[in-house]
């Protein structure tokens, strides 16, 4: 196999993984922060708590797309050692 479509499998391979774990992430906010939203409306005397736990859900959800990142760097990285 020639090294150019070793490469651009691999960035190809690295897009793909990036955008697909970008997906539930991106749902999971929207979700907790929807929710948020309706708990702070009807208890507004809790917003901090729910601030609090609101983050801490965000940033749990956000490892997820971190961890996509990391895999399509490693696919890279892996395609160089082949070139």
């Amino acid at each position: 196999m020639s090294p150019m479509l070793i490469g651009v499998v691999a960035i190809g391979a690295a897009g793909f993984a990036v955008g697909l774990a970008a997906i539930g992430p991106g749902i999971g906010q929207g979700f907790v922060a929807g929710k948020a939203v309706e708990a702070i409306g009807r208890q507004p005397e809790a917003q901090p708590q729910i601030m609090m736990t609101m983050l801490l859900g965000q940033a749990v959800a956000e490892t997820t797309g971190i961890y996509g990142l990391v895999i399509a760097l490693l696919l890279i990285g892996i395609a160089q050692g082949f070139i």
